[in-house]
């Protein structure tokens, strides 16, 4: 008899084989097709490529044991429906701004953007390398979600806007469509603030169904058409100074995969977010340059617009304190916010601006 054959027939080796076979997790056997519905419109520049590079980097880094079909914004279910399929098993994973979950959890909004917020390279600092990742396991443990950043627009644009605004009276009553927290703050200045998919927002503008929308910047604003409609656009906003976009799993497929493919997925969303973000940044300059060409008028607030959106800003934060786990993330992003803020702005900030002057 050899070792192998007696090792399987004593008593010793069948306990160890027991041992072993308890121990061993049961992972899910053999190639996979998890669905992964979005908030996005197909083809929506920017938000829509960052989902379906996620997508086809799992794929491929899985060579297809893993296979990512990706659904558009009503494909399967509505932009504003992803998290519920998610969470209640109908898919399997979602791609979208977390902001648009504030009403499962106010704490959300922090892992997209809250007015006066991060800018992206703030909110990596305190996703990566402070609490921010592990604050969002936490909130989405309590929903069935294992979620991570895959994707960023850099800081999103004011809007376009049918008149100029030359102080907050003109919020007053304005029909305005924006998402999350800024525009809970928007509301506070008198704005009739909405609520539209990215794909539902041209229609809305140019029927007159708003008054005026953000979106995200120049690139991706040029690409839906708003200048077709309205000439006023403003370069700079409150409310997503580095709007953070998630891939969140069903927690119950999470845990059913081997660990490979689940660092794959933590590895193929944190690619994505890099790659968005320049791709971002890449593109909305010459889209701006071009905007301008064709007539549009590039404006920024004035300083009582922008004081006025500070105290609606901290109204809003300020509404959800008690909840502890809000209070917790609300902390932690401040903390690490003021620590980031103040080193860049020391650093980078001197530098650009006399990079600026010198150089021209």
């Amino acid at each position: 008899m050899d070792r192998r054959s007696f090792l399987k027939n004593s008593a010793l080796g069948g306990s160890a084989a027991v041992a072993t076979a308890l121990a061993a997790p049961a992972y899910a056997q053999g190639n996979r097709t998890l669905t992964l519905v979005t908030t996005w419109g197909r083809g929506l520049a920017g938000v829509h490529d960052a989902a379906q590079r996620a997508a086809d980097t799992i794929t491929a880094m899985t060579d297809g044991a893993l296979t990512i079909d990706l659904k558009a914004a009503g494909e399967l279910v509505g932009a504003f429906e992803v998290f519920d399929a998610v969470t209640s098993g109908q898919a399997d994973m979602y791609h979208g701004a977390d902001y648009y979950f504030v009403g499962q959890h106010p704490g959300y909004a922090y892992f997209t953007s809250v007015p006066f917020g991060m800018t992206a390279q703030e909110l990596n600092n305190w996703y990566y390398h402070g609490e921010g990742q592990a604050l969002h396991d936490e909130l989405g443990s309590i929903f069935g979600l294992k979620s991570f950043l895959a994707g960023n627009t850099g800081a999103q644009s004011g809007g376009w806007f049918s008149k100029e605004i030359t102080g907050p009276e003109d919020f007053q009553g304005l029909k305005f469509r924006m998402p999350g927290l800024g525009g809970e703050a928007l509301g506070k200045m008198g704005a009739s603030v909405q609520n539209l998919p990215g794909a539902e927002v041209y229609q809305a503008l140019a029927s007159g169904a708003i008054d005026g929308t953000e979106w995200i910047g120049p690139w991706a604003d040029e690409k839906a058409g708003f200048q077709e409609i309205t000439k006023f656009y403003y370069t700079a906003g409150m409310h997503e100074p580095g709007a953070g976009l998630s891939l969140a799993t069903n927690l119950d497929v999470w845990e059913s995969l081997s660990p490979l493919h689940q660092k794959i997925i933590e590895i193929a969303s944190g690619e994505a977010n890099q790659w968005n973000l320049a791709q971002f940044m890449n593109n909305n300059g010459a889209a701006l340059q071009r905007l301008q060409a064709g007539g549009v008028k590039v404006l920024e607030f004035p300083d009582t617009v922008w004081d006025a959106m500070g105290v609606a800003a901290k109204e809003t934060l300020d509404q959800y304190a008690g909840d502890e786990l809000y209070d917790r993330i609300r902390a932690s992003h401040d903390t690490s916010l003021r620590a980031s803020s103040g080193w860049i702005q020391q650093s980078e900030g001197v530098y650009r601006t006399q990079r600026d002057r010198v150089m021209g």
